[in-house]
């Protein structure tokens, strides 16, 4: 696999991996919502991270991940390709080449938790809402020690 970094032209294949893997995962999160969601993230959530993704050999984007810092903002991967260990290739990248430490889950995003968790994250805090007021807990996770990717289970 080969991480590119995603220029304004891959916003729409960005979202449409987005809400392929929100309708499979988020099941917590109301039809209303995404729609909002697919309103404000490519104006406002995009522009606001660095935006890395990984394709297949038709070029089709099949997972992102996006970087503020030392924070992982967002990491998505469309459903059929979940599995496959594209979700942890992106995320090893942001720990190992990005200096990435902290990230932000959806309290009711259990398998994203233990994902995270299987990691070295821990869960530091935890809000009553996301970032716009929307009833979704979510838990603040960091990881503290440095990475060691060989000693990572994969």
């Amino acid at each position: 696999m080969n991480i590119q970094r995603a220029v304004p032209a891959d916003y729409p294949e960005l979202l449409a991996v987005w809400e392929d893997s929100v309708r499979a995962t988020h099941e917590f999160v109301s039809e209303k919502d995404i729609q909002t969601f697919k309103k404000i993230i490519p104006e406002q959530g995009f522009p606001a991270v660095t935006l890395y993704y990984v394709q297949n050999e038709s070029k089709e984007i099949l997972g992102f991940i996006g970087i503020a810092g030392e924070s992982i903002e967002m990491l998505f991967v469309r459903n059929q390709a979940r599995g496959k260990g594209i979700g942890m290739y992106l995320l090893l990248d942001a720990l190992e080449n990005h200096g990435c430490r902290c990230v932000d889950v959806n309290e009711q995003n259990q398998q994203a938790i233990g994902f995270y968790q299987h990691l070295g994250f821990e869960v530091i805090s935890r809000s009553p809402t996301d970032g716009m007021g929307k009833p979704y807990p979510i838990l603040h996770m960091q990881r503290n020690d440095p990475v060691e990717i060989a000693k990572l289970e994969i």
